[in-house]
């Protein structure tokens, strides 16, 4: 039997960094705990003071699928490479076809780089262009390929 696990990203910004990742995954906020109505909610019931309230943001896959994302507001900025990233396959990965993968792969450049992403580079692999690594707008990398 496999553990549930969540990915949690310190960030500045929670919120606006949630809705960046919603759009490059595809992936929606989480729901309220069972039994309550909002966060809001949940945040009173625990005794959370409100000025906390947006020091966290939480998104899950639609399709119950992929791992939870948490995203906690810290006080420190990101100064270093990421030690570990995601490869987001929004090609469909290495194993489609290069004709059906890289013009996918050209689309969410564009689509997250209008979403305030960054092009660090562009690798190629056997002559071709293969993936592309990002910033997303706190400056986390990750790869599309």
């Amino acid at each position: 039997m496999s553990t549930k696990w969540t990915v949690t990203i310190d960030c500045a910004k929670p919120g606006e960094l949630a809705k960046f990742w919603a759009l490059a995954l595809g992936y929606a906020q989480k729901p309220p705990p069972a039994g309550f109505a909002s966060w809001e909610a949940w945040f009173a019931h625990h005794e959370v003071p409100e000025e906390e309230w947006d020091d966290g943001a939480y998104l899950s896959d639609p399709d119950g699928s992929g791992p939870s994302l948490s995203f906690l507001k810290v006080p420190e900025s990101k100064v270093v490479k990421n030690r570990l990233h995601l490869d987001v396959q929004v090609g469909g990965g290495r194993e489609t076809p290069w004709e059906v993968r890289w013009p996918r792969v050209v689309a969410a450049v564009k689509r997250l780089t209008a979403a305030g992403a960054r092009v660090v580079r562009e690798h190629e692999m056997q002559g071709k262009p293969d993936h592309v690594e990002m910033a997303d707008p706190e400056g986390n990398e990750f790869c599309l390929l």
